[in-house]
């Protein structure tokens, strides 16, 4: 059993750090890199989730969901890649995004009139529900950077993922060590107050750390890392329900000792559109 445990422990580690050095490498190469990364995460999600989707009885439309998320990532990249061209930018993509989702939503009832399945408003609403839960955060994370520090960084970029992360590894540390009272039992049972609390911390001081570093306000960071860490958990969490609903224990098979790539990315696909709203309105208001 401990020959086992220690080799499960090697294989994480091994497959964690080249993992690492992937999203890492993405981040910093190109533009392109970028895009080739997150739309990966988009595609992998989006098929695991319509696949647990089928465990739990639905039949979701996953040909109009797939081809309805790369369509919204590919208007979002296009931005991404002629921002400084673009003006009156946030109009723009909100109205892109508006366009978008009047064309998703009534196609999506449409064509399920001609599907057989005796679960149609489970089929449709599965459907829309994988692209808003995954594609849409994957979409809005491009513009992410040009909020928070007004232009296009890989640094920034980088520093939010990497608050994400440190959130993560600082809540299991002190859950693990000090974590004696159940934060959410019926959902997760291995997650505690005490982890919670360890990684809202862990979160603002990377955050405040990252801040320093651009030059930017503490402030601003350091909200940004609460955003980050209160939506990171919920993200978290939501996944386990999911996976708790149909009985699996993770959600696919992406790399060995880690999951799916809901399993990898939970936490990002709903701390996204948290932290985007945040600085859009932290720059109106300012």
């Amino acid at each position: 059993m401990e020959n086992k445990r220690l080799k499960d422990l090697v294989v994480r580690t091994i497959s964690g750090v080249v993992l690492l050095l992937v999203v890492v490498g993405a981040l910093v190469w190109s533009k392109w890199s970028v895009g080739a990364l997150f739309a990966t995460i988009m595609i992998g999600g989006l098929v695991e989730f319509y696949r647990l989707c089928e465990k739990g009885g639905a039949r979701p439309m996953r040909s109009i969901g797939l081809a309805s998320a790369v369509a919204l990532f590919g208007m979002a990249f296009t931005v991404f890649l002629h921002w400084g061209a673009i003006t009156d930018i946030t109009g723009k993509v909100f109205l892109a995004l508006l366009l978008y989702f009047m064309l998703l939503v009534p196609s999506t009832f449409v064509c399920e009139l001609w599907r057989k399945h005796p679960t149609p408003m489970v089929n449709i609403a599965s459907t829309i529900m994988g692209v808003v839960y995954l594609a849409l955060p994957m979409a809005l994370i491009l513009f992410v950077p040009q909020l928070l520090v007004g232009k296009w960084s890989a640094w920034a970029l980088l520093s939010v993922i990497a608050i994400i992360w440190v959130n993560d590894i600082s809540a299991y540390l002190v859950g693990v060590t000090l974590g004696k009272h159940r934060l959410c039992e019926r959902i997760s049972p291995k997650k505690s107050w005490e982890g919670f609390f360890g990684g809202l911390i862990g979160a603002v001081a990377a955050a405040v750390l990252f801040g320093h570093l651009a030059g930017g306000s503490l402030l601003v960071w350091g909200g940004l890392g609460l955003v980050a860490s209160l939506s990171g958990v919920a993200g978290d969490l939501v996944e386990s329900l999911f996976k708790r609903e149909v009985d699996v224990k993770d959600s696919g098979r992406m790399m060995p000792g880690h999951g799916g790539f809901l399993d990898r990315f939970d936490a990002l696909y709903i701390a996204v559109p948290y932290m985007f709203v945040y600085l859009l309105l932290l720059g109106h208001f300012m």
